[in-house]
């Protein structure tokens, strides 16, 4: 386990697999670095693979002031700048897309290439999941939250056939602060005005059957980014990565390397 320091200090914790040009796979909301585990070794067969555990999650440290998805990508900057990675290609799902956005508009020239996978632009331009996710996500049965939230990560068929463990449900390590702080910078993200901006070949990804966070912002997404292409997994969930890995991670890997 190795470290890198945060503007603030912070020490953040980062992994590293494999050889090759690097590329950051950035995680959802209050998931640290397993959220790849299912899907990791698909890019890493001519890649060097970046992961890191965001402030308040895995071994990084979890300070009580505020995040923001903007921090986060200097988070994310601090790790390239450790490991001496001048540019590398960024890929990141749910929050992690959102932590993208900001890598790429804020450090454009560390980003090759960009994929933005199961994300939005957040703010008044973003599309919100309904109140049935929310009023389901927020059932007081610990139990039926975790199932709802299961369901919309993955299809019933799925989950029939594969009964987990499951890497992508949150840390179950965090603190409830730590998750109050990640629920805020993700629902406070709002990058549209910048989005213009960022001169990375973007591809966005998202399931078409996505309403965790709604399919709807995708093309929201690919429009804003000049030139970003636009692709859409049919049947998928919000966790298209992984079920629907056998598409998703060739589909990746050939806009990286095209």
């Amino acid at each position: 386990m190795r470290h890198a320091n945060g503007v603030d200090g912070s020490r953040i914790a980062f992994q590293t697999e494999g050889d090759g040009p690097a590329l950051v796979l950035l995680a959802g909301q209050a998931n640290n670095h397993h959220w790849w585990d299912g899907v990791r070794a698909d890019f890493q067969t001519d890649r060097q693979t970046i992961t890191l555990d965001y402030r308040g999650t895995g071994d990084s440290d979890a300070p009580e002031r505020r995040y923001s998805t903007q921090g986060f990508a200097d988070d994310v900057v601090a790790v390239l700048d450790t490991l001496n990675v001048e540019q590398a290609d960024v890929y990141g799902t749910s929050m992690g897309g959102r932590v993208a956005q900001w890598v790429a508009v804020r450090h454009p020239h560390r980003v090759r290439r960009l994929v933005l996978g199961c994300t939005s632009p957040g703010g008044t331009h973003g599309v919100e999941r309904d109140a049935t996710v929310h009023a389901g996500l927020a059932d007081p049965d610990a139990a039926q939250a975790r199932r709802f939230l299961l369901e919309l990560m993955y299809t019933p068929e799925w989950l029939a056939e594969n009964p987990g463990p499951y890497t992508v449900l949150g840390d179950p390590d965090m603190s409830a602060r730590a998750k109050k702080l990640h629920f805020t910078a993700s629902a406070r993200h709002d990058a549209w005005e910048e989005l213009p901006e960022i001169t990375a070949p973007t591809l966005v990804v998202h399931g078409d059957q996505d309403v965790f966070n709604p399919t709807a912002n995708a093309p929201l997404l690919a429009e804003r980014i000049p030139n970003a292409e636009l692709r859409l997994i049919e049947g998928a969930r919000h966790a298209y990565f992984d079920e629907f890995r056998a598409e998703a991670s060739p589909m990746v890997l050939d806009f990286l390397l095209s």
